[in-house]
């Protein structure tokens, strides 16, 4: 008798394979740039709870041979993550304080956030949530059962956040039972992802999230994280346009970081160039003060000079927010900057 074959098993979508294929040794990535190990700039403090993590495609547009790339600034761990910062903490917006059963954290009335998980594609090193103790906040649990138990019985809230962590490191089956049983509550009205994997891992927009993003009732917003324009290559504005395609509506956060966008003529390319790929600037935020960052912190004073800069070169529309947010306030906090005049 000859023998049938096994049916093959269903072959992982290519997102995962250059998940897997990502840069998470130091030693490795800057062989790949062409960068001298021995530069002072260079000298890797080891972090072994935060470890360095690159997409390769992420690493291809940073310039090589040049330490101070302003993409390679935001994932190198330099020394400075191990020096104590007065005024930096572990938990720097209150998250922990706010955190309910499930994986939600509920700081805002008509809107909660649900950690998803705690895996991301790249590793940024002034994440706010570098510290959070992910195994004991996780949505994704038993089916999400607490998360959507709750979220059924408050019929204040409108609005679900999914982030984490990257909300996008989850499988797509699992993203789409959680979206799928949302839409049958019937006092919600949107839902939110805060993802940076369609920016450091363009892969991750295939037919599959693509299915579950165009269907069903709630409105959905994606807010990206991009701090500058080099980020937004050919390959990730043609992956933002099936996005766009589906009426999706798309913001941008970013975090205003020294050494890497603290200048107005940096700020403008990326707000030109969100613009180009379809993405509105939505918040510049002020740094979250968690322990390991302070190092690139740009202070409010620069901040607001920096603002009236960007406000006298681009329209309105293009201008974000200048926000911070503070424990215990109930939204994020603007700062206040006077417009420009005769500049």
């Amino acid at each position: 008798m000859i023998a049938l074959p096994q049916p093959l098993r269903q072959q992982a979508p290519q997102w995962q394979h250059a998940l897997r294929e990502a840069f998470t040794r130091p030693d490795e990535l800057l062989r790949f740039l062409d960068l001298d190990a021995s530069l002072p700039m260079l000298a890797l403090e080891r972090v072994r709870d935060f470890p360095l993590r690159v997409p390769r495609g992420y690493a291809q547009r940073m310039r090589k041979g040049d330490p101070r790339d302003p993409l390679f600034l935001q994932v190198w761990p330099r020394p400075q993550e191990a020096d104590a910062a007065p005024g930096f903490g572990i938990d720097a917006v209150g998250d922990l304080r706010k955190a309910r059963g499930g994986g939600l954290i509920h700081k805002y009335r008509g809107r909660v956030l649900v950690i998803a998980t705690g895996a991301c594609a790249v590793h940024c090193r002034y994440c706010f949530r570098r510290h959070f103790p992910y195994n004991e906040h996780l949505g994704a649990r038993d089916h999400w059962r607490e998360a959507l138990h709750t979220i059924a019985s408050d019929a204040s809230i409108t609005e679900v956040i999914l982030s984490g962590g990257d909300p996008l490191s989850l499988a797509d089956d699992k993203l789409a039972e959680f979206a799928d049983a949302l839409d049958r509550i019937p006092h919600l009205r949107r839902l939110r992802l805060h993802t940076r994997q369609p920016v450091v891992l363009p892969e991750r927009v295939d037919e599959r999230l693509l299915d579950w993003l165009g269907r069903g009732r709630l409105a959905k917003v994606i807010v990206l994280h991009v701090n500058h324009a080099h980020e937004l290559d050919h390959g990730v504005a043609a992956a933002l346009r099936p996005l766009r395609a589906l009426g999706l509506t798309l913001l941008n956060q970013s975090v205003l970081l020294r050494g890497i966008n603290d200048d107005v003529a940096t700020l403008q390319q990326l707000s030109e160039r969100l613009s180009e790929c379809g993405i509105l600037p939505y918040y510049l935020h002020l740094l979250d003060r968690v322990q390991g960052t302070a190092h690139f912190e740009v202070d409010e004073d620069r901040a607001c000079a920096l603002m009236q800069g960007l406000a006298a070169r681009l329209p309105g529309y293009l201008v974000p927010k200048l926000v911070r947010e503070e424990s215990g306030a109930l939204s994020k906090t603007t700062i206040a900057w006077q417009p420009p005049r005769n500049i």
